[in-house]
């Protein structure tokens, strides 16, 4: 999905440069003439805004009253844009929670440079979560959830189906998955790897059917 950019200015002339200039890189926008409207539209767009273009000075609310209300419930990032360089100025919008300032007049270039900067940024927090035909793991949580219900799973079921699903449409032997789950340090029966995937298919409810036998090899997780 692009990215969507709201872009909030009173002046109808700057809205559309940079409106056109963030279009012909690939963005979408949305925007707003003046601080209600922009709340208005954020609440309902919330969801798939990644970054806004916020002026300080306009009518009906201005910027900062407008960075107030969206810091209480969002940390989308927020370029501010004003006319006035003061450092003051800079330092009150930092402890509102602005992600950075650009003073005017700017270049289209580099305003559109420091938007994919942040976008960058703020991509790498943002969590990773795979989903194998409705099997979603989240690396960075640990967990893994089937049709959005977290499973309950010991630390070496979990890797386990790590291991598998990470290896989709492998044939992996029982010494290689030994190899890898339970580490070379492992001396016991490779039998137990047959009761973790029988106890982790369990778990997986009708997702268990992705985890095939593979007679006289081991196993091998298909869609």
């Amino acid at each position: 999905m692009d990215n969507c950019i709201l872009i909030v200015d009173d002046e109808a002339r700057m809205r559309k440069l940079i409106k056109d200039f963030l279009i012909s890189k690939g963005y979408s926008i949305l925007e707003a003439e003046d601080g209600e409207k922009a709340l208005n539209i954020f609440e309902e767009n919330q969801s798939k805004i990644n970054l806004i273009l916020l002026d300080v000075m306009m009518p009906k609310l201005d910027g900062w009253s407008v960075l107030r209300q969206i810091r209480q419930t969002s940390q989308v990032p927020i370029i501010m844009l004003t006319a006035r360089g003061e450092e003051q100025d800079e330092l009150f919008g930092f402890e509102l929670g602005v992600d950075e300032y650009i003073s005017k007049p700017f270049s289209l270039k580099i305003l559109t440079a420091r938007v994919e900067a942040i976008l960058k940024r703020t991509k790498v927090n943002i969590k990773e979560v795979k989903n194998y035909g409705g099997i979603e793991i989240d690396k960075e949580g640990r967990s893994i959830s089937v049709d959005g219900k977290v499973l309950e799973l010991s630390l070496r079921e979990y890797e386990l189906l790590l291991y598998l699903v990470e290896n989709k449409d492998i044939a992996l032997s029982r010494d290689k998955i030994l190899n890898n789950v339970w580490n070379y340090d492992y001396f016991g029966d490779s039998r137990t790897i047959d009761s973790h995937i029988k106890k982790v298919r369990h778990k997986l409810g009708k997702k268990g059917k992705y985890i095939k036998t593979i007679r006289g090899i081991g196993y091998k997780f298909e869609l």
